[in-house]
């Protein structure tokens, strides 16, 4: 997949508004700011930076790899139009990213093989996104499928597994953008499109926007 780098990656799934531009794995440029409510301001300013530090204009980036959720429902609606906007600029193709897979592919470079985890990041008060993964000498595989779950079955669902995501406090709720990067270089090869009129952000539930009412 070297034609497509290097890549730049962009992670706004969570709190941590990150973007990423990709050589391999000991060249590349990482910035991320936290803080709540920023990404639409600090998405650009941080992919500003990190070219300027990189030395590259967008015309020389081979691709463009998305965080493409589950996730906040805003954050994914930042990152995508962010990348959507950027490639169509600059004639890239995106790579979406599914964010657990992300997680858990950062996760798997740090646990030993044989070793059951799961990822459960909040949906609502209510409910959880919920992935559970074992480590395999490749990387990872599910052994139980992204799905939406209650909360007050958390921890009967994880138990033997160490627990990973935002339900449990940890860091792992979302992945750097480094490694969404390092995931759509390595496995994103025929995931990159450029025809993404209809690309979409993987929200596996139906958002309810709430208008507010005048008297």
């Amino acid at each position: 997949m070297n034609n497509e780098l290097p890549i730049l990656s962009i992670e706004t799934t969570g709190i941590v508004c990150s973007a990423c531009i990709y050589f391999s794995e000991e060249k590349f440029y990482e910035m991320s700011v936290s803080l709540k409510n920023s990404h639409s301001e600090k998405v650009f300013e941080i992919i500003e930076k990190i070219l300027t530090t990189s030395k590259l204009n967008l015309k020389e980036l081979g691709a463009i790899a998305v965080s493409s959720g589950p996730g906040s429902f805003t954050g994914l609606r930042i990152g995508m139009s962010a990348a959507k906007g950027i490639a169509v600029g600059a004639g890239l193709k995106i790579i979406p990213v599914p964010t657990f897979n992300a997680i858990a592919f950062q996760v798997s470079e740090i646990l030993p093989v044989n070793t059951q985890f799961v990822i459960a990041n909040k949906v609502n008060k209510d409910e959880l996104y919920f992935a559970k993964f074992k480590i395999i000498p490749e990387g990872f595989i599910f052994t139980e499928e992204l799905k939406i779950i209650n909360a007050t079955v958390a921890e009967e669902y994880s138990e033997g597994c160490l627990k990973f995501g935002n339900y449990f406090g940890n860091k792992f709720s979302t992945p750097s953008a480094m490694f969404v990067a390092k995931w759509a270089e390595k496995f994103g090869r025929n995931l990159a499109i450029s025809d993404f009129d209809y690309l979409e952000p993987l929200y596996l539930k139906n958002f309810v926007i709430k208008e507010k009412k005048y008297d």
